[in-house]
């Protein structure tokens, strides 16, 4: 018995190893430390090899059962602690998750390019391909089958040896390359503060914005002064309401040089050295460039259909940007300002036109836009549309005390849980994701398993003096991400192998927003945190006729950065780039203007350098074509909550994940395909 005992004691001194023992089976945050993830995702490995091993050693003639079935369900393990540790180093990482994602990740390379370049197995693979038609199998079978032997061939499973061996270097390089970017990205904005210590710097701020700013200050021990940060919801408002234009342009120059100040962060090289790997990468694949290679899954298909489809909405948009410059250029001389509009003068002089021309601005709408009512309301129009109940719960772990938890249910029967985590802090990486600790799916035995599903956002944070106070822009960011929840939330599929392509995922993210500003949904969440009134008439009113305002600059800021992604991705030779020549020359072969940068310059754009849109930011201007038009279907019916256009596009979109064709789940669910016109229309472009 004591024997037993030790092994037990033992086996349980790493929760990561262990059935999380917690409600809904939510990761045990409490018990976890870093120390634990090294020895966890080695563990992992070799129970994902000893599964792959009993796979390829078999003796049974190939089938879907006793191949694609038992390699989609490999690497249970792995994926567990992949999911919890991928989470934290994001939302809430330190110096040690950091070492341990620079050590893990050759490891986690090498281990599955031992997978996808194994012959044997690819041999068993391919020989279920080839019968595929004679097998009777479902959709979602027949869908995952076919992701699977591409995603064998797409990484090099059919190439020569010596061709493997040079694709594994450059894998495990690039992996090391990634952490690196993403690491010093964080480091950069991390380090930059602008820190005031004169009343009369503030000049022009509103109240709430230097309240968040003291509030800073003193958390960071410098009480009586006022910091800003390269966080979004710090750095917008001071660029929306400084008067002081050299603080503004101070400001906006720590921003946008992020990675580029040839500093022990400076991610220039590491961008060059990514960019020619990957072109090395896809030409041994037999691809002409990375960009042909990322889009064959995607519905694009190929880089000329994206550039086409950019062109089109840039053509439409620049014009229109144009004009807006000229209208604040012509406000600075009215202003005897003698200077020539820049970058960092953008969002002072287009705030002081919206104020003009429409009464509004951020500082009227923001006590109507308290976090807890934002979320309310998403919450709301959840439920109006697939009968989803949200209750909060405290007895379930989390990993950072910003974190609340939900419980989701319908009609009385769990659907999952949802965690949301809001504010900026040093430990999380700037912008806002939607991720999942669990995925839904069901297990070998056909067992339903309820998704964990954690939505993170770099929102406006509380102050000493008040709650958090979003702007309308940050309300529509968290309705966004709360799309991908409920597409996580309301997934209905078997198999978690097929993934869902990168240009059809934003679709029921971006539908979200629409119902943002609707005033029927207005009057349910935006009220005075104060006063409990509702946002008047007349204010709604305002932000409807403001709506389209600016949209040339938000527009051009985004298909820039797009451009941009694809001009790095589209090359065809392996070659050595001066990356700030590059992003320049390829600014000007499409005519940006100089009071314009990309949304993300190349030394920050963490979601092509370290994320998961390499040749794909074009993405969530592509899904605007469909979330435009699949909100027409519930407005044509006179009714935003339509019943029967929501049950059918949960069914057709949302429980099918990845399991389908993309362009036949929408036309399954709009019975047409999409035009741009919609898109245009949406955007004030038309």
């Amino acid at each position: 018995m004591i024997l037993v005992s030790c092994v037990q004691k033992v086996k349980n001194d790493n929760p990561l190893l262990n059935d999380f023992d917690t409600p809904f089976g939510v990761p045990p945050f409490d018990l976890i430390k870093a120390s634990h993830f090294k020895p966890a995702y080695l563990k992992a490995f070799e129970e994902q090899k000893a599964e792959i091993k009993a796979i390829i050693n078999n003796p049974s003639e190939p089938d879907f059962n006793n191949t694609i079935k038992m390699l989609t369900y490999s690497g249970e393990l792995l994926n567990k602690v992949g999911r919890v540790f991928g989470a934290l180093n994001s939302a809430n990482t330190n110096d040690s998750l950091q070492a341990i994602n620079r050590e893990i990740a050759p490891v986690s390379s090498r281990h599955r390019d031992d997978i996808n370049l194994n012959d044997t197995l690819f041999r068993r693979v391919k020989s279920v391909y080839d019968k595929r038609d004679n097998l009777n199998l479902t959709g979602e079978e027949k869908k995952l089958l076919e992701d699977t032997y591409k995603d064998f061939v797409r990484s090099g499973a059919a190439l020569p040896p010596e061709s493997k061996e040079k694709l594994r270097k450059i894998n495990e390089e690039l992996s090391m390359l990634q952490v690196k970017f993403g690491q010093n990205l964080l480091a950069e904005t991390n380090g930059f503060k602008l820190i005031l210590d004169r009343k009369e710097d503030l000049s022009g701020l509103p109240e709430g914005v230097i309240e968040q700013a003291a509030s800073m200050a003193k958390s960071l021990k410098m009480d009586g002064k006022w910091v800003f940060t390269l966080q979004v919801p710090s750095m917008t408002p001071f660029l929306q309401y400084s008067d002081n234009r050299d603080l503004r342009e101070k400001l906006f120059t720590g921003y946008f040089m992020k990675g580029d100040n040839d500093n022990e962060y400076d991610n220039k090289s590491i961008i060059a050295r990514i960019a020619k790997l990957r072109v090395e990468r896809s030409k041994l694949l037999g691809y002409k460039s990375f960009a042909d290679y990322a889009l064959e899954r995607n519905m694009a298909k190929t880089p000329e259909k994206v550039f086409e489809f950019l062109g089109q909405v840039w053509d439409a948009a620049l014009p229109v940007a144009k004009a807006e410059a000229a209208a604040q250029q012509e406000l600075i001389n009215q202003e005897k300002g003698k200077f020539k509009l820049e970058p960092w003068d953008w969002w002072y002089y287009s705030e002081k036109i919206k104020k003009s021309k429409y009464d509004l601005d951020d500082e009227i709408t923001r006590p109507y836009f308290r976090i807890d009512n934002v979320m309310e309301g998403m919450f709301y129009v959840a439920n109006r549309l697939y009968g989803l109940n949200f209750t909060k719960r405290s007895d379930i772990p989390k990993y950072h005390p910003d974190v609340n938890t939900f419980e989701v249910t319908r009609d009385g029967k769990h659907v999952g849980i949802l965690m949301i985590d809001n504010y900026p802090r040093p430990s999380k990486r700037g912008g806002a994701w939607c991720g999942t600790f669990r995925s839904q799916k069901r297990d070998l035995n056909g067992k339903m398993v309820y998704p964990v599903v954690t939505m993170v956002t770099n929102s406006t944070m509380p102050s000493a003096e008040k709650p958090s106070l979003l702007t309308a822009m940050e309300a529509e960011t968290l309705f966004h991400e709360f799309g991908h929840a409920l597409n996580n939330l309301l997934s209905n599929i078997t198999y978690p192998g097929s993934s869902i392509p990168r240009d059809f995922v934003e679709l029921p993210s971006q539908i979200m927003e629409h119902w943002v500003l609707e005033p029927e949904v207005l009057k349910v969440y935006a009220k005075h945190y104060q006063t409990g009134e509702v946002i008047p008439l007349e204010i709604v009113e305002k932000l409807d006729k403001a709506s389209k305002f600016n949209m040339g600059f938000t527009t051009v800021e985004y298909l820039a950065a797009s451009l941009l992604d694809m001009e790095y991705h589209a090359l065809t030779e392996p070659v050595d780039l001066d990356i700030r020549d590059f992003e320049n020359k390829a600014m000007d072969k499409y005519g940006l203007i100089k009071e314009i940068k990309p949304r993300y310059r190349s030394t920050y754009f963490n979601h092509i350098w370290g994320g998961g849109y390499s040749a794909g930011y074009y993405s969530y201007i592509w899904c605007e074509v469909l979330d435009s038009d699949a909100f027409q279907a519930f407005r044509e019916t006179g009714d935003i909550f339509n019943p029967a256009v929501a049950a059918r596009f949960e069914k057709e979109i949302l429980s099918k994940g990845g399991s389908g064709d993309p362009l036949e789940m929408y036309v399954a669910f709009r019975g047409k395909e999409p035009g741009i016109d919609a898109l245009l229309e949406n955007r004030g472009l038309k």
